[in-house]
């Protein structure tokens, strides 16, 4: 009976642990995905300020003349 639960236990804990290690590697790719997002957003506003700041160079020396 002893030999039961210990195997027991050993095959829960390797399921747990396999279980752990899926929401670990899901958890990785999340988080591989959010940092591409991001990436993202930092690049397109980059390029939104860039463009902004144009238009106000151009409205300042439309102003100007």
């Amino acid at each position: 009976m002893k030999n039961i639960l210990t195997i027991a236990a050993l095959v829960l804990a390797l399921g747990l642990i396999g279980f752990l290690y899926q929401q670990l590697s899901r958890t990785q790719e999340a988080l591989k995905a959010a940092e591409q997002h991001f990436a993202d957003c930092q690049q397109v506003t980059f390029q939104l300020q860039n463009k902004l700041s144009m238009q106000e160079r151009e409205l300042a020396k439309a102003k100007a003349q």
